[in-house]
């Protein structure tokens, strides 16, 4: 089994949702987030007076799924696919890390295993 946690813009969840539960992708959570990667920040307007400053800590969202090995590539194509900004991609469409989970128990019945997914 394999936790699959993918950083996106928050405009394309919309897009990567169904993408996921097309891909196979029984369940997942998103949280939204603050932070910075490479792209180092956005510039913005602030005050009245039109001054522009750079904010470091960009809006994303975080997606988490815990899936079975073998969904591994159909799942990280989907999020490709979508969160990608059109064209060739730009900096700041996020990030994908993938780890391995050793266990996992589904509380209500107690199931473990692919079968707790």
């Amino acid at each position: 089994m394999l936790k699959v946690e993918a950083i996106v813009r928050p405009e394309r969840i919309g897009q990567v949702t169904p993408a996921l539960t097309a891909a196979g992708c029984t369940g997942f959570h998103y949280t939204n987030v603050t932070g910075q990667g490479r792209q180092g920040g956005v510039e913005v307007f602030i005050g009245r007076g039109g001054q522009m400053t750079t904010r470091s800590a960009v809006p994303k969202t975080l997606i988490t799924t815990v899936i079975p090995d073998h969904l591994l590539e159909r799942v990280i194509d989907a999020i490709l696919e979508t969160a990608r900004t059109p064209g060739e991609g730009s900096e700041g469409d996020g990030k994908i890390f993938v780890s391995p989970v050793s266990e996992v128990v589904r509380v209500s019945s107690g199931e473990r295993g692919e079968l707790a997914i």
